[in-house]
């Protein structure tokens, strides 16, 4: 990726995808910083997006950050590489020099646009002598190196668009590779560095598809192999609009500040596209590569719909609950939140209680999207007592003494016992026993004086969650108050 910010989910699935291919046959991912632009690169976008990959759990095997046999892996830091490839073409005729003017440049430029033509470089350098080009280096004019186009370039099988071929001599003008201050462009340094790097197959966007053809060009002109090229789909929105990066709500950072697990991530970005026998959502990291077949990859844009983010989280979330040892991790995060949100609150530090957390998190397994969701103020009442009075049980039902009596001889049975069916089954009996009081009726009254709110779980669910201990004193407390 270029470091011209921070990583998105069109980067994420692009990455992604190059992850599970490389992993599928025991291949090396690798991430290659483009930094030739530097006017353009953000200061820390670079240890961003490896941080990103490492949360998304999909790391590179070699990378700025891990080094690695083939590094340096930041374009600027391989200039050297790039001068000595561009001498080489110089050398054998395949480049030149270029001293037109930025100032000409742009009335090309113009005129093009003033007639309704694609801008192109009209090639005038091409055809300077040997000696006009000492002149005018002799007289310190600045130039940038061209790579010569030449006509009737070999067709090439892409992996997910089949053979292909772009005549780029009829259509564009020779292209800059080395720039006045020795940085090269992206066609020559991707084509150096994957030689240098031994890169046996790139998975890239479908932009740099009509780009192919001038890539292999270069390799040619160097007496390289080139490496297999397969082109991914764009990622767009369910609309089939492009994937808005102002509003800041397609980079990783966001979803990870907002609670989604990276597993739901991965499983979206793959599950709107395509590469696999059949659309499924819940996959896994491991599912993903031994289902993953490049050749299923198919060249319709993948149209991703995040309104169902949630629901694949929610997925993912259940996974994480009903595994020990992400279940221990969920624990702690949830501890963190509670405290966060209601550190004021507190009145009893039981609540942070590992054995409490697990529970609430095992009872509300499936019925949450984000972690975050059990810090809400729908379940305030897991973490703070509510206070209820007396009287607002009683415009509820005027047997709240004897409903709150019976209730509370249920609880005295050992802690074992206490489940959600059994509850349900013993609250229906305890309603018979009542003359007037209807069962919702009865539920209302009693969600209001354990929680303090008239929606939520089941009660059953509610007074298994909160524990025989806690939900006696709360019927206490609300029937005293």
């Amino acid at each position: 990726p270029t470091i011209t910010g921070f990583l998105h989910l069109g980067g994420l699935r692009t990455a992604l995808y190059n992850y599970i291919f490389a992993k599928k046959h025991q291949g090396t991912f690798i991430l290659r910083v483009e930094d030739t632009d530097q006017n353009r690169v953000v200061p820390g976008a670079a240890e961003g997006i490896e941080d990103m990959l490492d949360w998304a759990g999909i790391p590179p095997d070699e990378s700025p950050g891990r080094g690695g046999p083939a590094g340096p892996y930041v374009q600027s830091q391989r200039l050297e590489l790039y001068g000595r490839a561009g001498a080489a073409l110089l050398a054998s005729g395949a480049a030149y020099r270029c001293f037109c003017s930025p100032q000409r440049l742009q009335l090309l430029r113009r005129d093009a646009l003033r007639r309704q033509q694609t801008p192109r470089y009209d090639n005038r350098c091409r055809h300077l002598t040997a000696a006009e080009v000492a002149q005018k280096l002799s007289q310190g004019l600045d130039c940038v190196i061209r790579f010569r186009l030449e006509r009737g370039v070999q067709p090439f099988q892409d992996l997910v668009y089949g053979w292909n071929k772009h005549e780029v001599a009829e259509v564009e003008g020779d292209p800059v590779i080395l720039k006045g201050d020795g940085f090269p462009t992206y066609h020559l340094a991707n084509v150096v560095d994957d030689h240098h790097m031994g890169i046996t197959h790139v998975l890239r966007g479908t932009e740099w598809l009509a780009s192919t053809s001038k890539h292999l060009l270069l390799y040619k002109a160097l007496g390289w192999e080139p490496p297999q090229f397969g082109h991914l789909p764009l990622l767009l929105n369910k609309d089939g609009g492009k994937l808005s990066k102002r509003q800041g709500d397609i980079f990783l950072e966001r979803f990870a500040r907002d609670g989604f697990l990276p597993e739901a991530l991965l499983d979206i970005v793959t599950n709107c596209g395509s590469g696999f026998a059949e659309k499924q959502m819940g996959r896994t990291l491991e599912e993903l590569i031994s289902q993953f077949d490049v050749g299923r990859i198919t060249t319709h844009s993948a149209l991703l719909d995040l309104e169902a983010l949630p629901e694949f989280n929610r997925i993912h979330l259940t996974r994480h609950i009903e595994n020990h040892g992400l279940r221990q991790k969920l624990v702690r995060e949830l501890q963190g939140l509670v405290e966060l949100v209601y550190g004021g609150q507190q009145v009893d530090p039981d609540v942070l209680e590992k054995e409490y957390v697990e529970r609430v998190l095992l009872l509300r397994k499936g019925h949450i999207s984000l972690l975050k969701n059990l810090v809400s103020s729908d379940y305030s009442y897991l973490w703070v007592r509510p206070s209820v009075s007396r009287q607002q049980l009683q415009t509820i039902s005027a047997e709240v003494d004897k409903i709150g009596k019976l209730v509370l001889g249920l609880l005295t049975r050992p802690a074992a016992a206490l489940t959600v069916e059994e509850l349900n089954r013993d609250l229906r009996s305890v309603q018979k026993q009542t003359r007037e009081t209807k069962y919702s009726s009865m539920m209302q009254l009693l969600r209001l004086a354990l929680s303090g709110q008239q929606h939520g779980p089941s009660v059953a669910e509610m007074m298994v969650t909160l524990g025989a201990e806690e939900v006696c004193g709360r019927i206490h407390r609300a029937l005293s108050s």
